[in-house]
C-alpha cells in the first residue's frame, strides 16, 4: 500500500461491519442447529460430543497455523475467499450422508414422518436415547415396528446384565416371516442387540449363517480340509505378507461396521475437513482489518465492527428458525426440512463473497504473530491474577459447551419447534449486544475481578435453570442473562487484558483468552458433556455445570484477594501524559516570554517619555 494513497477509515468500517454481519449471520444459521441434525440422523450424546469436540479441537490448533501461512504468503484475500467457498460446499456434503434406521424423536416433526419406527425410552428422568431397534441391511431387511415384534413371538430374556437397566431385545427375522411349515427348524441368529448398559445404546449386530439342512455340514467340512492341505503346501507366510492380511482385514472391518459406527465415522471425517475451511476465515479477516486500521491510526475503532457480528447472528439464528418452523416436515420429496438450515448457511455465505472481495486488508510484515502468542502466553502465566482469569474463562468455556450443544435437545424433548430455539438463541445474543450500553455503570459498581465472577456465576444461574425448563418457552426468561454471562464476562477479560499486557501485545492476550474459553474449554466440555448426557442425562448435565461454575466463583473472589496485584505500566498512556505535560511547560514557557516582552516594552516607553520631559 502507497503512503500518498487516501485511506478511507469509515469505508473500510462499513465493509468491515457488513463482511462481520454477513459471515456471523451465516454460521448462526447452522451451527447452532447443528446438534440437532446429528440427533436427527442417529448419533448418540457420546458421538455428538465427540464430534463437536474435535471441531473446537481443530479450531484451536489449525487457526493460528493457517493465519501465520497466509501472512507469511500474503494470501490473506485468498485464503478468506476460499474459506467461504470451501465451507459451504463441504456443510452441504453433509446432507449427502444417508442416515441410519435408527430412529429419533425430532419435536414437532417425530422421525416416524421420515422412516416409521419407536424410540425407546432409556429411562424415567434420562435422555430419550438417540437409537432405536438397528436395521442390519436397509436395503433388503424391512424396518420393524415395535407393536409387530410384541405380536410375533420376539424374545425378551428375563436375566440382564449387572449393569443393564433393561434387558436386550433380541428380534428374530425368521420368527417374524418363518412359515408354518418350518417351525421346526431352528432360526437362524440374525439378530439386533439393543444393549443399554449404563445408559449408552450399543447397537451390535453379527450375522451368522447356520444351516436349515444336514446337507451343509459335509460341504463345510470339505471346504475345511481344503484350506488346511493349502495351508500346507503354502507354509509359512512371510512377514510382508501377514502385514498386507492384516490391512486387509482391517478394511474388511470398516466393511462390517454396524450403520451407526459407520454413520458416526462419515460425520467425523466431514466435520473435520469442514472446520479445516473454515478455521482460517476469522483469524485471516481480523488480522488484515486491524494492520489496515493500524495503518490508518485507528486502530481504536475495531473493536467498533464485533457488534455487527453479534446482530448478524441474532438475525440469523432467529430468520432460520422462523423460516424452518414454517414448512411442512418433509420438503423436496424425503428431503428433511433441517437441510433448510444448509441451505441458508451456503446463501449467506455466497452473499459475503463480494464484501471479502473488497474487504480492507494489509499486510504488516513487521509484525510477527507466532512471537506475539508467545509472549502472551508468558504474560499471562506470570501474573496470578490473569492466571485466575484463564481459568475462569476455562470454565466458562465447559459450562458453555452443554449449553450450546445439549441446549435444543431439552428444548426438542419439551415440544419446543425451531421457532421457540431461534427466538431464544436471538434473545440471548440480543442482550449481549446490549452490554456496552451498561458498562459505564456498572464499572461504577464493580471492580473487573468482580464483574468475572458476576458473569461465570451468571452462567451457572443459566444452567441451573435450564434443568428445570417445563414447556416450550421456558428457556426464554434466562437468556437475558446473557448480558452477564457473556457481554460482562468479556468486558472483563478485555480489562484484564489490557492490565497483564505489553503496548501492542492486547490482541494476542485476548486471542489467548478466547482460545482457551471458546476453543478448548468448548472442546473439552463437549466430550464430557455427551458422555455425561449418555450415562446421566441432559437435567444432570446442566446441574453439574452450575454447580461447579458456583463453587467457582465462590472462590474466585478470595483468591483474587490474596493474589497479589502486578498493573502494568501502560506506556501509551504514560506518553500521552507525558505529551500533555510538555505542552503545558511549553505553554508555560510561551507565557513568561510574553509576560517579560510586554514588561520590556513598558519599560521603554516609560524611558522614552522621561527623554522627552
Amino acid at each position: 500500500m502507497k503512503r500518498n494513497k487516501q485511506i478511507d477509515v469509515r469505508r473500510a468500517l462499513a465493509l468491515a461491519g457488513t463482511f462481520n454481519f454477513l459471515c456471523s449471520c451465516s454460521r448462526a444459521c447452522l451451527l447452532p442447529f447443528l446438534t440437532l441434525y446429528f440427533r436427527q440422523l442417529g448419533l448418540t450424546p457420546a458421538m455428538t460430543g465427540i464430534v463437536m469436540g474435535t471441531k473446537h479441537l481443530i479450531s484451536v490448533v489449525w487457526s493460528p497455523v493457517a493465519g501465520a501461512l497466509s501472512k507469511h504468503y500474503d494470501k490473506r484475500r485468498v485464503v478468506i475467499n476460499g474459506s467461504l467457498v470451501c465451507s459451504a460446499a463441504v456443510a452441504l456434503v453433509l446432507l449427502l450422508i444417508p442416515t441410519t434406521d435408527v430412529n429419533t424423536q425430532t419435536g414437532a416433526c417425530n422421525a416416524s414422518d421420515l422412516s416409521s419406527g419407536p424410540t425407546p425410552n432409556v429411562g424415567g428422568n434420562l435422555l430419550t436415547s438417540s437409537v432405536g431397534p438397528s436395521i442390519l441391511s436397509p436395503t433388503t431387511q424391512p424396518k420393524i415396528n415395535t407393536a409387530l415384534v410384541s405380536q410375533s413371538g420376539v424374545t425378551l430374556p428375563t436375566e440382564t446384565l449387572p449393569d443393564t437397566e433393561s434387558a436386550p431385545v433380541v428380534t428374530s427375522k425368521t420368527s417374524l416371516h418363518q412359515p408354518d411349515g418350518e417351525k421346526s427348524h431352528p432360526p437362524p441368529s440374525q439378530e439386533n442387540t439393543v444393549n443399554k448398559s449404563a445408559g449408552e445404546p450399543k447397537i451390535s449386530g453379527s450375522v451368522v449363517h447356520r444351516p436349515t439342512s444336514s446337507a451343509a455340514a459335509p460341504l463345510r467340512h470339505k471346504r475345511s480340509e481344503s484350506k488346511s492341505e493349502s495351508g500346507e503346501q503354502h507354509g509359512e507366510k512371510t512377514t510382508e505378507e501377514d502385514d498386507r492380511e492384516g490391512n486387509f482385514d482391517f478394511l474388511g472391518s470398516l466393511k462390517v461396521m454396524d450403520p451407526l459406527h459407520q454413520l458416526f465415522f462419515l460425520i467425523l471425517i466431514t466435520v473435520s475437513v469442514w472446520e479445516s475451511s473454515s478455521a482460517p476465515l476469522e483469524w485471516a479477516a481480523d488480522d488484515g482489518l486491524y494492520e489496515y486500521l493500524d495503518y490508518a491510526d485507528a486502530s481504536d475503532r475495531y473493536s467498533s465492527t464485533r457488534v455487527w457480528g453479534l446482530l448478524g447472528a441474532a438475525c440469523g439464528v432467529g430468520g432460520a428458525g422462523l423460516l424452518v418452523s414454517q414448512l411442512s416436515c418433509v420438503i423436496a420429496g424425503h428431503t428433511s426440512r433441517s437441510a433448510v438450515h444448509f441451505y441458508c448457511y451456503a446463501g449467506v455465505a455466497a452473499l459475503a463473497l463480494p464484501a471479502a472481495t473488497y474487504l480492507p486488508l494489509y499486510l504488516n510484515k513487521k509484525r510477527d504473530r507466532a512471537n506475539g502468542l508467545l509472549k502472551a502466553m508468558q504474560l499471562v502465566r506470570g501474573s496470578p491474577r490473569a492466571l485466575l482469569c484463564a481459568v475462569t474463562t476455562l470454565s466458562v468455556g465447559v459450562a458453555g459447551s452443554a449449553v450450546d450443544n445439549f441446549l435444543l435437545w431439552q428444548m426438542q424433548d419439551l415440544g419446543s419447534t425451531e421457532l421457540h430455539m431461534g427466538l431464544s438463541l436471538a434473545l440471548a445474543l440480543l442482550s449481549q449486544a446490549a452490554f456496552p450500553l451498561l458498562a459505564g455503570r456498572v464499572s461504577k459498581l464493580l471492580s473487573p475481578g468482580r464483574v468475572l465472577a458476576v458473569g461465570a456465576a451468571s452462567l451457572g444461574f443459566q444452567c441451573f435453570y435450564y434443568s428445570f425448563l417445563w414447556g416450550p418457552w421456558a428457556a426464554l426468561p434466562a437468556q437475558v442473562l446473557s448480558c452477564f454471562s457473556s457481554g460482562a464476562l468479556w468486558w472483563a477479560v478485555k480489562v484484564q487484558c489490557e492490565d497483564v499486557a505489553t503496548p501492542g501485545a492486547e490482541r494476542s492476550v485476548r486471542r489467548i483468552y478466547s482460545a482457551l474459553s471458546l476453543r478448548l474449554g468448548s472442546a473439552l466440555g463437549s466430550v464430557a458433556g455427551g458422555f455425561v448426557v449418555q450415562r446421566f442425562g441432559l437435567t444432570w448435565l446442566f446441574r453439574g455445570a452450575a454447580v461447579g461454575l458456583l463453587l467457582w466463583c465462590v472462590c474466585l473472589p478470595l483468591l483474587q484477594w490474596k493474589a497479589p496485584r502486578q498493573r502494568r505500566i501502560n506506556y501509551s498512556r504514560l506518553l500521552a501524559a507525558d505529551a500533555s505535560e510538555a505542552s503545558d511547560s511549553e505553554s508555560e514557557q510561551e507565557r513568561d516570554w510574553l509576560d517579560k516582552a510586554m514588561e520590556e516594552d513598558r519599560g521603554n516607553n516609560n524611558n522614552g517619555r522621561r527623554i522627552k520631559h
